[in-house]
């Protein structure tokens, strides 16, 4: 259940970018198509509008000259009225069967792209254990060769330990934990976890290992309970109840209409930023997997209940690895280590204590955001 939702979060990532990539060709022919049809309804009107306009003209003089009866040009018109209606209906269709045979290929597309991740035929089953490592990691998006995302990336995390990944926008945060779960292969270097290489690893066995909680929670229209079993088919109601107290979730749970029970719509329109991102922790937390990516998924969460999850988490997952990606640094004073990253490029690696004294980037952003008036336990 874990490895189907990881690879739903995957399947939608790599699908968003191949539509962007056909998404300019499709608006071409959607443009084409609009123009065709804001002529074609225009054009078919006047039509209709002149022939009957000709009709009565021609037959009300036909009628002066005793050639035609009125009750024949009625019945001319009204035959006339019958045959143009099905035509009207029939151009009106053609713009839905445009946009339908322009989706139909940009679907074809994607179904027909390879994947740019492939297991190796001979790909083991994922070790025990949450030890991770990186070793002179180099990163680069493909079609983007001249840009490096990550340079020269190492360090490890060893089992039971919270690694906290801080940088500015665009350092390279999000791309360095989606390598562990091998949502894209590194261009250089090696993800190690328990001294394997993630590229000698069965795909499904190294998504059932690893739990990812993105920054944008998805959410999906049923219960809570439902949404939160989603980690884990057939997980028993104090499963449920203990993930979602690992997650700060279950007072305001309890306070809704229905509780457990309480119907979610689609992607969560009826509830908070902070409860979606709980529920969805708790939906993760549930896998009790040995590795856990966090990617900036309290950010919506008060300071406060942020510490609550992490100290919760840290003892619900029992010896499993947390990755944690934050941008507010008061996520990661209690970290066991702290990754700063400046330009794809490890700038510290540390306790909160040992930065302050030694990286002057972790102390600039410190002061920025909490001017020394907090710190660690």
């Amino acid at each position: 259940a874990g490895a189907r939702l990881v690879k739903s979060f995957v399947r939608a990532g790599r699908e968003a970018e191949r539509f962007d990539a056909a998404n300019e060709d499709l608006n071409e022919r959607t443009i084409r198509v609009q123009e065709f049809m804001s002529s074609m309804t225009p054009l078919l009107t006047l039509l209709i509008n002149v022939g009957m306009v000709l009709v009565i003209y021609v037959g009300g003089i036909d009628a002066v000259g005793g050639k035609l009866s009125l009750g024949q040009i009625i019945a001319f018109t009204n035959y006339l009225l019958a045959t143009l209606q099905p035509l009207t209906m029939m151009t009106q269709l053609s713009n839905t069967w445009a946009n339908g045979l322009a989706s139909l290929k940009r679907i074809d597309e994607v179904l027909d792209t390879e994947p740019e991740v492939k297991e190796s035929p001979d790909a083991l089953s994922a070790p025990e254990g949450g030890d991770v490592s990186f070793d002179s990691v180099d990163f680069r998006y493909k079609g983007d060769a001249k840009v490096s995302v990550l340079d020269s990336v190492s360090f490890g995390a060893e089992p039971g330990t919270v690694v906290a990944v801080l940088g500015a926008t665009g350092s390279g945060k999000s791309s360095l934990v989606n390598l562990i779960p091998r949502f894209y292969d590194v261009t250089g270097g090696a993800v190690r976890i328990g001294g394997r290489d993630v590229r000698d690893i069965r795909q499904s066995s190294l998504l059932g290992r690893v739990a990812v909680v993105p920054q944008e929670s998805v959410l999906f229209s049923g219960t809570v309970r439902d949404n939160i079993r989603y980690g884990k088919q057939g997980a028993s109601e104090e499963e449920v109840v203990a993930a979602a107290r690992a997650a700060q979730a279950h007072e305001f749970i309890l306070a809704l209409p229905q509780g457990y029970d309480t119907h979610i719509e689609e992607r969560g329109g009826n509830l908070s930023g902070g409860q979606k991102q709980r529920i969805a922790i708790a939906r993760a937390a549930i896998m009790k997997p040995d590795i856990l990516i966090m990617d900036d998924s309290t950010s919506a969460v008060d300071v406060e209940t942020e510490t609550k999850i992490q100290a919760s988490l840290k003892d619900f997952l029992a010896g499993g690895t947390c990755f944690v990606v934050a941008q507010r640094i008061s996520t990661v004073l209690n970290a066991d280590k702290i990754l700063v990253l400046d330009e794809g490029r490890v700038a510290a690696l540390g306790r909160h204590a040992e930065l302050l004294e030694s990286s002057p980037i972790y102390r600039e952003i410190y002061d920025s955001q909490l001017g020394g008036g907090v710190h660690a336990d």
